[in-house]
């Protein structure tokens, strides 16, 4: 409990001292007109209350991903705390300001047009591709697993295809709050859950206080490697444990906020504080997780489920510890927050090819000519998630990774856009340049040794690990060196 405790308070220090910093190396300007003054157009680029905005932003990044992923996470033990800090006040709360500003700064747009100005038109082009087919991966996987939960739930009304009735409920939901103003039902909703997920997030650090279990702690011997032996630590546990330290979803979905908040003087609160507030949540849960795991025992065991099953974790722990109202928070989190993390993929896919196609977006027309496209391809996908009895697992395994190498790519241009911006000489660009090296070498050395990559020996993973790391601080250190011969 002490490295909890630990860990919680430094991400509220990261917030009041680091991202004070990075807030003032961007040089936030409240007198600039933000897009959603500029650009208003009903639809998109609508001015919204700050708190609202920031409900919006942290129930846009979060959904399941801070509590699934830190359960499973902390197989690997309470070196997992570390992880969630620095990746999250580093890395993590970096990207999802950085890329929020960004795209204020140029007008609302989204994330492939930011990396095309810092990294070139050809990357951009493989972003846009990149960066959709992640969104359509994430639209599949949160229609899916939200409609099997709901099927088991309804069976004895809906017989057999519960789950399939519930698909349909969930696309048509979707295609719904895709086409429609981003105040009509997201803004109306979406705070609710916001509210949910912490209120149980709160609740349950309350509970993990009074019962002061006795967790493992970060500096007790084999605290790096506890119940995963057959998946290394590096780089596995920087796949596992994505939202809550880094994800590169998130660059996706700061700038549909980007388009809402009315002074830059807010971005660092909206964009930056989200980010933490999700690492609080992962935090919390990975406490909670460290006790089921491993100091439970019979009363873990009396709420079913088993290691590795966060669903199962999730629900029996919240009706064993909240009671009724501990299994309504539960139903939210793992109904609920993955259904509103697919509606906002879809929206964001569909603004995403808009920018390219400089497709104004305010004629319902225009937005049915994107939309209907991506809700096929994200009907192909699902076909197949039901097809293959592997499928879901298949697919969520390509997400894990495709998700971190877009943060990758997201950490990478705020490098290039820091060291282009800044005095020259100023060494600012090292706030981005740390966290891609550090992404860089975790993906590519998790595509090399995971089965669905290259399945080279896992115990290579150290060599891949550091011989990427220095060959993206050679590329890059050679590049700045041509572009101060060049100016």
């Amino acid at each position: 409990m002490i490295s909890f405790l630990i860990a919680l308070a430094a991400l509220l220090v990261g917030y009041l001292i680091y991202g004070a910093f990075v807030d003032k190396v961007f040089g936030a300007d409240p007198k600039r007109p933000t897009p959603a003054v500029s650009r208003a157009d009903g639809v998109d680029f609508i001015p919204m209350p700050t708190w609202k905005v920031f409900m919006i932003q942290f129930l846009n990044i979060a959904g399941t991903g801070p509590i699934f992923g830190a359960i499973m996470g902390m197989m690997f033990g309470p070196g997992a705390y570390l992880w969630i800090v620095f990746g999250c006040i580093f890395g993590g709360a970096v990207h999802d300001y950085m890329t929020g500003m960004l795209s204020v700064r140029h007008g609302g747009v989204g994330f492939p047009e930011i990396v095309g100005k810092y990294l070139g038109g050809g990357t951009k082009k493989v972003m846009l591709a990149f960066s959709i087919l992640l969104l359509l991966l994430v639209g599949a996987v949160f229609v899916y697993s939200p409609a099997v939960i709901l099927g088991g739930m309804t069976g004895s009304w809906f017989g057999s295809g519960a789950a399939m009735v519930w698909v349909g409920v969930i696309l048509v939901y979707y295609v719904v709050a895709t086409l429609l103003p981003v105040d009509k039902i997201i803004g109306r909703i979406y705070p609710v859950f916001a509210i949910s997920l912490l209120f149980m997030a709160v609740a349950l650090a309350v509970c993990l206080l009074i019962k002061w279990p006795g967790i493992p702690e970060v500096w007790q011997q084999g605290a790096f490697h506890m119940n995963a032996p057959e998946a290394p630590f590096f780089p596995c546990l920087f796949i596992t444990i994505a939202c809550g330290a880094v994800s590169g979803f998130h660059a996706t979905q700061s700038p549909l906020m980007a388009r809402c908040i009315k002074s830059e003087k807010l971005g660092r609160p909206v964009f930056y504080g989200a980010m933490i507030c999700e690492g609080i949540v992962a935090l919390i849960w990975a406490a909670v997780a460290s006790w089921f795991f491993y100091d439970g025992g019979a009363e873990a065991l009396s709420y079913g489920g088993k290691m590795g099953d966060a669903p199962a974790i999730v629900t029996s722990v919240s009706k064993g510890w909240l009671g009724i109202a501990g299994g309504i928070l539960a139903l939210l989190g793992v109904v609920a927050a993955p259904i509103t993390s697919g509606d906002t993929a879809f929206r964001s896919a569909r603004l995403i090819i808009a920018d390219f196609l400089h497709f104004d977006q305010k004629p319902m027309r225009n937005r049915l000519t994107v939309s209907i496209p991506l809700f096929a391809v994200a009907g192909l996908l699902l076909w197949y998630n039901i097809a293959d009895a592997n499928g879901f697992n298949k697919i969520w395994g390509y997400f894990g990774w495709a998700n971190q190498t877009l943060a990758v790519f997201t950490l990478w241009t705020i490098t290039v856009y820091l060291t282009v911006s800044k005095p020259r000489g100023s060494w600012y660009f090292l706030i981005g340049l740390i966290p891609a090296v550090f992404m860089t070498s975790v993906c590519a050395t998790y595509i090399s040794i995971a089965k669905i990559g290259f399945n080279l020996p896992a115990s290579w993973h150290y060599v891949i690990g550091l011989s990427v790391a220095a060959l993206s601080l050679l590329l890059f250190a050679w590049w700045h060196r041509c572009r101060a011969h060049h100016d």
